[in-house]
């Protein structure tokens, strides 16, 4: 029988896409992230997010809204219409301001939401409940 403690151990290989635009946020999440367990890549744009998951395996991408070259709706949607990526869960990160945003990177197919400034904690939690198959909660 596997413990609680072996299956926490086991999913937290996971690999994870941080995209973020903002360094101080990109650091923070990758920060603990790694430290939970988690194995990850960070981008800074959505147009290198794209590339990194065409080349690499993740189990899930951590996506911003506002970035510089390709904002993370078109990246999402791009993500999710391509046949070598859509199966990979998208979480947006987005603040107050990004509500419309947000409900486009959700149209465009993302399966969870993090309002910023959202705690490191609280991410992983919203990364745990997409890889479980949780049904993503809809931005207030």
């Amino acid at each position: 029988m596997i413990t609680d403690s072996v299956q926490g151990a086991v999913a937290r290989r996971r690999r994870i896409l941080v995209v973020d635009d903002i360094e101080d946020s990109r650091e923070l999440y990758a920060f603990y992230l790694n430290h939970v367990g988690y194995h990850v890549t960070v981008a800074l744009d959505g147009e290198t997010a794209i590339e990194l998951a065409q080349q690499q395996r993740f189990d899930v991408i951590v996506m911003d809204l506002a970035m510089p070259k390709m904002d993370g709706v078109e990246a999402t949607r791009r993500l999710k219409t391509d046949e070598r990526t859509r199966q990979i869960p998208i979480i947006i990160v987005s603040g107050h301001a990004m509500q419309g945003l947000a409900g486009a990177a959700r149209a465009a197919g993302a399966e969870g939401y993090c309002m910023k400034p959202c705690s490191p904690e609280t991410l992983e939690r919203e990364i745990e409940r997409v890889l479980a198959g949780g049904s993503a909660p809809r931005p207030d």
